[in-house]
């Protein structure tokens, strides 16, 4: 007896409710023909796949590897069901692009212009994302491409640096130092500093912190956000000033200043992220158009 791909979907059922009553009716089958499936599933696997009580059901350590391998076989399949219908209708393909806010105004832009005139066969699909949650999608093939803020990646990913930019001070347009005056951070030292969250990217954070420290201050930090919008909104109510990337200055039109840190040693890297091995034949070909 051999698995099927039912096995496999009565097992991601129960694996995500961890509940045999729940999963049987989402699967509209009954509690003990969704046991008895698991039972045999686990029989000809030679493993066991749950722990189960009478209070609750567990993946054993087995189960868990099997869970990703499953989530993986089945975001797959929902991929090569997508990639046939775009071949029959004379399509490349579609690629799907998970990016934080701040490509959005560098990199993707120009990118998705190159696409549309060179590959106009390749349909795009674009979701922003945090840079956890995109390792995370390009990991079990929800996504094809990434465009992350980190300084490495699991082994079963590839990076490539598309983008480096400069940071910036952000101040309420009425603040009283003038880009003329401005110095170094340290002349911010007494304010209330709103910054992008650790969430968002931890390197940099770090890169925000180790600005501050160079100057001799631990910056004064009282509001935190992954929205480049809700800082600068937070910026020009007063509540507090910004370091961002330079590029983030682009696409907004709001009662704040931008002073470029050029001169200082820390600048903020953009990296395109792809799984190695990803077989859409869409990947291959915009890879080829990043510089």
């Amino acid at each position: 007896m051999t698995i099927e791909l039912r096995h496999l979907e009565y097992f991601r059922a129960v694996a995500e409710e961890l509940n045999f009553g729940r999963a049987a009716e989402r699967l509209f089958i009954s509690q003990p023909g969704l046991s008895r499936q698991i039972k045999q599933m686990e029989e000809i696997l030679e493993v066991q796949l749950f722990e189960r009580t009478k209070r609750k059901v567990e993946l054993t350590a087995a189960g868990h590897y099997l869970k990703s391998e499953v989530d993986y076989i089945f975001n797959h399949l929902e991929l090569t069901k997508s990639q046939l219908k775009e071949i029959a209708t004379g399509n490349i393909g579609e690629l799907r692009i998970g990016f934080l806010g701040s490509a959005a105004h560098t990199v993707l832009p120009e990118l998705l212009v190159k696409i549309s005139q060179q590959f106009p066969g390749i349909r795009t699909t674009m979701e922003e994302l945090s840079n956890t949650l995109q390792v995370e999608m390009l990991e079990k093939d929800k996504l094809d491409l990434g465009f992350v803020r980190l300084a490495r990646v699991p082994e079963v990913l590839q990076m490539k640096m598309v983008h480096q930019d400069t940071f910036s001070v952000v101040l309420p347009l009425d603040h009283h130092l003038a880009e003329h005056e401005f110095k170094h951070v340290g002349q911010l030292k007494e304010e209330n500093f709103i910054l992008f969250s650790h969430d968002y990217s931890s390197i940099y954070y770090d890169k925000i912190m180790s600005i501050c420290e160079d100057q001799g201050f631990s910056p004064r930090i009282t509001h935190k956000s992954v929205h480049a919008l809700t800082i600068f909104k937070l910026v020009e109510a007063g509540l507090g000033v910004a370091i961002v990337p330079t590029s983030l200055r682009q696409g907004y039109d709001l009662k704040v200043k931008f002073i470029e840190l050029d001169k200082i040693k820390q600048k903020t890297e953009l990296y395109a992220v792809w799984k190695k091995g990803n077989r859409n034949p869409a990947v291959s070909k915009v890879l080829g158009l990043l510089k």
